[in-house]
C-alpha cells in the first residue's frame, strides 16, 4: 500500500505524537494514509475457506460491532476482497511475533493479516476500535491507515478473586469479555482461601458442600446472608474456559497452599494441623490454618491437582505460597518430627519442601508451578516462576536467580485500592492507585540488566475482593485502570504518553457505557475545593475546581442544577458569597460526558462539617481502609474510613471560635479482620464506660480532653447512632483529636462525619 500525507511512527522512531483516538492499547507501529474506506451494513467480512479460527475471529468482530455500534455485517467465506473486510492467515506475514498482525485501510477495504490465531482475533479487536470511535450508530468512515502491532509482553493478565466474595459464571465471563477487548491473555483465578473453596472437585464433595459457604457476622441482621457462598460446578469451569479460549485468553486456576486454607481444613480437618474443625473464615487478613505436610495430605494434594489439571488446560497452575504463618507448624509435634526427618533447617524450608514437591508432581504431568514471591523464601524449584507481590523485590531477587516473573506489585497493581480520595469513593484500599499511577508503572525493574530482564514475562493487575463484594464493585475497581493496565503491557514503552491515553478514553467510555460497563469516572471527577476556615470568617468562597487527570472541560453551576456544555466554563478559581452549592461536570472536547456531576454545597453548616473519609490517621499509623457497612453489603455507598489497628481520627485545623458543642455520626461495624502476629499493633485505650467512648482531645492525641462521648450498647442499639457533648470555649484553629475507646475483642466503630456547634445551630437528628 502506497503511504501519504500524516505520517505517525511508532516504536522504531520513538517518536510520540498525535495517534487515532479510538485505539487502546496503542499499536506498536501506525502510519496514516490518504483516502478513507466506509464500512455499512453491505461490507462483506471475507475469511479463508475451511478456517474456523479466522471465522470465530471475524465473529467475534461482527456480533460486538452489532452490540456497540448497531452494524450488521455478514461473514463470507472465501468471497471476493474488493470493498470488504478481508482476514488473511500468512505464514509469511510481515509481522513475525507471536500475536501479531498487520491491519492496513485503502479506499478499496479492510485487510488483517497475521500469522498465528491470536494475532488475527487482535487485528479484529483494533479495528472494533476503530469503527466505534464515539456514540454513534450505522456507517463509520475510517480514515486509511497502516498499522503493524505485536505485544511487548508475554503475560499481560488480570487476577480475579472469587474465593472472599464470589461471582456467578456470567460476571466472570463479563470479565473476560473485556479483558479480549484490551488484549489482554490472562486470566488468575483465586479460587480457593480461608473465605471459601470454589472449585467443585468430584473426589471431595465437602470442599464445596461444606468449604464454599460461611455465616457471616451478624448473619441475617442489616441486610447480611444467613450465610455466603457458592461454587463453580466443573461444567461451569469448562464453559468459562472454553469461553476464555475462545477470546484468547488462558485461565490460569490458583489452589492457595499450605496456607490460606481455612476452608479446605474445615472441610476436611485430618488435612490440617490439629486435628480439629475450624468454621470457614469470616475474617479478612492472615489465618492460622495451614495444610500439614503427611503422606496422606498429599495424596489429597495430588488427587485436587488431577481434577484441576482435568478442567484447566493452562500450562501454568498458581499454588499460592503466600502469608503462610507458621505457628501451627511450629506447635505441632508431628510437624517438626517431619522437619528432623527431613533434614530440614526450619518451618520455612519445610514450605520450601512442600512447594517443591508439589511442583514436582505438576512438572510430572507436563505442568509449571508458579506461585507468589513467598516461594522463595523457603527454596524453590528451579523451573518455577514467580509472581512478585510484595512490591519488586521478589522479582528483582528471583531474575537474578534466573526464574521467570510476573511482576504483580502491591499496591501498584492492585485494583483493590480505591482510585481518589473524593468522599464519593467507593470501597477500597488506602493509598489510593489512580489511572495515571498504572500508566506510569514500569514492568522491568532497573535493578536488571538486559539478560535477567528477559526473565520478566510481563505483568497483571490483582483484584483481591474483600471490600469488592458484587460485581458493580467489580467493573467499578477494574475500569478504566484495564484500560492503562494493556498500554502498559502491550504498547512499546516509547509510545507512552499520558495525554495521549487520556485523549482516547473519550472513545473507550462510550463502549463501556454501550456494553452497560459500570465504570469508575473517578479520574475525571471534578474536585470541589475551598478554604473552609477562610470562608466562614468572610461569609465568601474561593472556590477552585480541578479534577485527577488535569483534561476535559469543566462546567458548572452556581444554584444546584445540572450543568451542561452551556454552563459557565471553569478556566480559574472564583469566589462566590455564601450560601451557595456548586455543581461541575466534566465533558470531553465531542460533548461527550466524562465524569458525571458532582456537587458540593457551601454554608455554614456545611463548612463546620467534616465526613470521617476526610478525616486522616492519628499519627502513628497509615493502615486506613474504606469499607462497607457490612462485611458482605452489596451496595456502593456508604462507606467508612477505618484504621483496624488504631481507631483514631484527626479534625484538623478545626475553627473553634465560636463554638459550643460537637455531633457525631458513628457507625458500629464488624471487626472480621485476622491480624496474625500483627494484632499486638492494635491500640487498647481505657474505657469510662461500659461499651466505651469516642473522646475529643485538643491538640494532640494525649491532649486536654474536651468531650467524652460514650457509645451505646451495641446488643440493642442502632448500627448508626448519633452522639453530642458540649464543648469548652476555645478559641482559633486547633487539631481535634478523634479516639475510640471501644474494647478491641467488641465491634470496630467509624465516623460517619463530625460536625461543630456554634449557638443557634443544635444538632440536627
Amino acid at each position: 500500500m502506497r503511504l501519504a500525507g500524516a505520517i505517525f511512527l511508532f516504536a522504531l522512531c520513538g517518536l510520540v505524537q498525535a495517534s487515532p483516538v479510538s485505539i487502546i492499547p496503542l499499536p506498536a507501529r501506525l502510519q496514516t494514509a490518504q483516502g478513507s474506506f466506509t464500512v455499512d451494513d453491505n461490507t462483506p467480512v471475507v475469511i479463508p475457506s475451511k478456517d474456523a479460527s479466522a471465522r470465530r475471529s471475524a465473529e467475534y468482530l461482527v456480533d460486538t460491532l452489532a452490540r456497540t455500534r448497531g452494524l450488521h455485517l455478514k461473514i463470507v467465506e472465501g468471497g471476493s476482497t474488493a470493498n470488504a473486510i478481508v482476514f488473511v492467515r500468512d505464514p509469511k506475514s510481515l509481522v513475525t511475533q507471536a500475536e501479531g498482525y498487520t491491519l492496513d485501510v485503502t479506499s478499496r477495504g479492510v485487510t488483517i493479516d497475521a500469522h498465528d490465531d491470536a494475532g488475527l482475533f487482535y487485528g479484529g479487536i483494533t479495528l472494533w476500535q476503530l469503527l466505534t470511535p464515539d456514540a454513534h450508530t450505522g456507517a463509520v468512515q475510517v480514515q486509511a491507515l497502516h498499522i503493524s502491532d505485536w505485544p511487548r509482553f508475554a503475560w499481560r493478565g488480570v487476577m480475579l478473586d472469587s474465593a472472599r466474595h464470589f461471582q456467578s459464571a456470567a460476571d466472570v465471563k463479563l470479565l473476560i469479555d473485556q479483558m479480549a477487548q484490551h488484549k489482554l491473555n490472562v486470566l488468575h483465578w483465586h479460587l480457593t482461601d480461608d473465605q471459601g473453596w470454589r472449585i467443585q472437585i468430584k473426589r471431595y464433595p465437602e470442599l464445596t458442600r461444606i468449604g464454599a459457604w460461611r455465616i457471616p457476622p451478624d448473619a441475617g441482621h442489616d441486610g447480611e446472608p444467613q450465610r455466603y457462598g457458592g461454587f463453580y460446578t466443573q461444567d461451569e469451569i469448562r464453559d468459562v474456559v472454553a469461553y476464555a479460549m475462545a477470546r484468547h485468553i488462558t485461565v490460569v486456576p490458583e489452589i492457595d497452599m499450605p496456607g490460606h486454607a481455612q476452608a479446605a481444613v474445615a472441610s476436611y480437618p485430618q488435612i490440617g494441623v490439629t486435628g480439629e474443625r475450624p468454621p470457614v473464615s469470616v475474617d479478612w487478613g492472615v489465618n492460622p490454618y495451614l495444610y500439614n505436610a503427611d503422606d496422606a495430605t498429599f495424596q489429597f494434594v495430588d488427587n485436587v491437582l488431577d481434577e484441576v489439571m482435568a478442567l484447566f488446560p493452562s500450562h501454568y497452575i498458581h499454588v499460592g505460597g503466600d502469608e503462610a504463618v507458621k505457628d501451627q507448624w511450629k506447635a505441632s509435634p508431628a510437624m517438626q518430627a517431619k522437619i528432623r526427618a527431613l533434614h530440614l533447617k526450619d518451618e520455612d524450608a519445610l514450605q520450601g519442601w512442600f512447594i517443591g514437591r508439589v511442583g514436582s508432581y505438576l512438572a510430572a504431568h507436563g505442568r509449571r508451578m508458579i506461585g507468589w514471591d513467598e516461594i522463595l523464601d523457603g527454596g524453590v524449584p528451579a523451573d518455577a516462576t514467580v509472581m512478585s507481590w510484595r512490591g519488586t523485590d521478589g522479582a528483582i531477587k528471583a531474575a537474578k536467580m534466573g526464574h521467570d516473573v510476573v511482576m504483580s506489585p502491591s499496591p501498584d497493581l492492585y485494583l483493590d485500592g480505591v482510585q481518589s480520595d473524593l468522599p464519593d469513593e467507593t470501597a477500597g484500599r488506602i493509598p489510593a492507585r489512580d489511572l495515571a499511577s498504572i500508566y506510569a508503572f514500569h514492568t522491568i525493574p532497573a535493578q536488571l540488566s538486559a539478560a535477567q530482564a528477559k526473565h520478566v514475562l510481563g505483568a497483571q493487575a490483582n483484584v483481591w475482593t474483600e471490600h469488592i463484594p458484587t460485581m458493580q464493585h467489580v467493573e467499578h475497581a477494574v475500569f478504566p485502570r484495564i484500560d492503562a493496565l494493556s498500554e502498559v503491557v502491550w504498547s512499546p514503552a516509547s509510545t507512552h504518553n499520558w495525554k495521549d491515553f487520556v485523549a482516547r478514553l473519550p472513545a473507550q467510555f462510550e463502549r463501556y457505557a454501550n456494553q452497560k460497563i459500570d465504570y469508575a469516572d473517578s479520574a475525571f471527577a471534578p474536585s470541589i475545593r475551598v478554604n473552609a476556615n477562610a470562608a466562614l470568617k468572610t461569609d465568601r468562597a474561593d472556590i477552585t475546581i480541578s479534577n485527577q487527570a488535569g483534561y476535559g472541560a469543566i462546567h458548572y453551576t452556581e444554584d444546584g442544577r445540572e450543568p451542561d456544555t452551556h454552563s459557565p466554563l471553569y478556566s480559574k478559581p472564583f469566589t462566590l458569597a455564601l450560601p451557595v452549592t456548586i455543581t461541575a461536570k466534566t465533558f470531553a472536547d465531542d460533548g461527550s460526558v466524562l465524569a458525571a456531576a458532582r456537587t458540593r454545597v457551601l454554608d455554614h453548616d456545611s463548612l463546620l462539617t467534616r465526613l470521617g473519609v476526610e478525616l486522616p490517621n492519628c499519627p502513628g499509623s497509615d493502615f486506613r481502609l474504606r469499607i462497607q457497612p457490612m462485611p458482605d453489603a452489596t451496595s456502593m455507598a456508604p462507606v467508612y474510613a477505618v484504621n483496624v489497628f488504631d481507631s483514631c481520627q484527626q479534625f484538623l485545623a478545626a475553627p473553634l471560635d465560636g463554638v459550643n458543642a460537637i455531633h457525631a455520626d458513628v457507625v458500629r461495624l464488624e471487626r472480621n479482620y485476622a491480624l496474625a502476629h500483627d494484632q499486638k499493633l492494635v491500640v487498647s485505650r481505657s474505657h469510662s464506660t461500659p461499651y466505651g467512648e469516642l473522646v475529643v482531645h485538643l491538640d494532640r492525641c494525649d491532649g486536654p480532653t474536651l468531650a467524652t462521648l460514650p457509645l451505646p450498647n451495641p446488643a440493642v442499639s442502632e448500627r448508626k447512632v448519633s452522639l453530642d457533648a458540649p464543648l469548652p470555649p476555645q478559641q482559633g484553629e486547633h487539631t481535634l483529636c478523634l479516639a475510640f475507646t471501644a474494647p478491641i475483642d467488641g465491634p470496630l466503630y467509624a465516623i460517619g462525619s463530625v460536625s461543630l456547634k456554634t449557638p443557634g445551630k443544635a444538632a440536627a437528628h
